[in-house]
């Protein structure tokens, strides 16, 4: 049995129909996140030019360092203080958040609270 949708699963159509949104912002570039078992990764990225200007995980050096584990939530503060330093010395400070379908709790929003606190816009 075939199915009309060619994207792939709902999670994916969702995924692609948010970024679209996000994306007709063109004045902010997007801090998009990335979860997965072990690491965390932030990156914003400007959509007009589709390029990467700012990353940081839980593989970076500067955060690697700091933390034992890379699953807690003291680990994605790092990463969001890291990402808010980053993004500061490059002077952007307005960008559109991307959570990427996770829910906004846990090291999603421990993430979003330190980059905020760091002084980026959301």
């Amino acid at each position: 049995m075939a199915t009309s949708r060619t994207y792939g699963s709902r999670k994916d159509i969702r995924k692609a129909r948010v970024r679209k949104r996000l994306a007709r912002s063109l004045v902010r570039p997007r801090l998009s996140i990335f979860r997965s078992n072990k690491h965390l990764y932030a990156q914003i990225i400007d959509d007009r030019n589709q390029k990467t200007l700012v990353c940081a995980s839980t593989l970076s050096k500067e955060v690697k360092g700091k933390i034992k584990k890379t699953t807690t939530m003291d680990a994605a503060k790092e990463v969001g203080q890291l990402i808010g330093k980053k993004a500061l010395e490059k002077d952007i400070s307005k960008v559109c958040f991307d959570r990427n379908c996770y829910l906004y709790h846990g090291r999603v929003k421990a993430l979003a609270d330190a980059a905020r606190a760091q002084g980026l816009q959301f």
